[in-house]
């Protein structure tokens, strides 16, 4: 069921910034807008000590997507997402933020993998040492969200969602299946 809004207009301070997202949950997909300070790398905001509680977005949209009949997206004005219910995030296409890594650094390797949560497969790759394998690179991190580049996202129930695709998207680790491609 779809339900109808009306764009909030939330407040964006002088030293802030709006950007729009999408947020994965074990049901549903929500985008929208989150604020946050400038200094914040929204791509990689999950994995930082500046990760807050709960994700707020606003003028949100989200999709049931635990169904192949997918209905239309419903619409909120505001939706608060605990971080622990999310199981990917990343910016929402077209918008970007800068590469976090060097990639002239020596004795690291990109490892092609897929990533699966709910209903959902990420195709991406995995930065890691030239010396480790996936395997041992999940039971050496244990972080909460796992950095997946160069994305394609699709959804195994809904043939017409996707593909999207982003340079970054975190992972919930602990709740994902890996998988080499």
């Amino acid at each position: 069921m779809a339900t109808a809004t009306q764009p909030v207009t939330h407040h964006v301070g002088p030293d802030e910034k709006a950007v729009q997202v999408m947020a994965y949950t074990a049901s549903s997909l929500f985008w929208g807008e989150v604020v946050v300070k400038d200094m914040i790398r929204v791509s990689t905001w999950l994995r930082t000590n500046a990760a807050p509680d709960r994700i707020t977005i606003y003028n949100a949209k989200s999709l049931v997507t635990l169904s192949p009949n997918a209905v239309r997206p419903a619409s909120y004005p505001e939706v608060n997402i605990p971080v622990p219910q999310i199981l990917a995030f990343h910016i929402a296409p077209p918008g970007k933020d800068p590469i976090d890594y060097d990639p002239t650094e020596p004795n690291r390797q990109m490892l092609p993998v897929n990533a699966l949560f709910s209903t959902f497969i990420v195709k991406g790759s995995l930065r890691l040492s030239t010396n480790a394998d996936l395997k041992k690179y999940l039971e050496v991190t244990h972080e909460a969200y796992t950095a997946l580049y160069d994305a394609e996202i699709t959804n195994m129930l809904i043939p017409n969602f996707g593909p999207v695709v982003v340079p970054y998207v975190q992972v919930r680790q602990e709740l994902t299946t890996f998988t080499l491609r």
